[in-house]
């Protein structure tokens, strides 16, 4: 929902008083593009797979540290989950709605709402009865 043009000003407002007062806490607190947010946690996860496979390499050349190897696969394997749900969020597949989107899921046909949906829907008919 948009901001009407009273509440645009007053935030306006509010972020010259806070650049004034504070320059640098503002520019470390400013909101950046989440995409390169999102670009730092698949750059650790990388790192992090790249770790898991050096634990598993050692695991299994060193026989007594098996446990070493099962620990790097883990870590593997959970690197590669944090490093696709980031990457599925940066390029807008996660659940995350985008500016300008409804928020809404798409209906497809023949699909049935959902509770939420069906108890949205008699709320609103109920307002337009009165």
């Amino acid at each position: 929902m948009p901001l009407s043009e009273h509440e645009q000003r007053l935030l306006d407002q509010i972020e010259q008083a806070l650049y004034a007062e504070d320059p640098k806490w503002a520019n470390t607190v400013r909101i950046s593009d989440p995409r390169n947010h999102y670009k730092r946690r698949l750059v650790k996860a990388a790192i992090g797979f790249v770790l898991g496979v050096v634990l598993l390499m050692v695991g299994v050349v060193a026989p007594d540290l098996i446990p070493l190897s099962v620990v790097g696969f883990v870590v593997m394997l959970a690197a590669c989950m944090w490093g696709l749900s980031c990457w599925k969020r940066m390029n807008g597949f996660g659940g995350e709605t985008r500016p300008g989107a409804t928020g809404k899921p798409d209906r497809r046909r023949g699909a049935k709402p959902s509770f939420m949906e069906r108890m949205e829907e008699r709320w609103r008919r109920r307002g337009e009865e009165r």
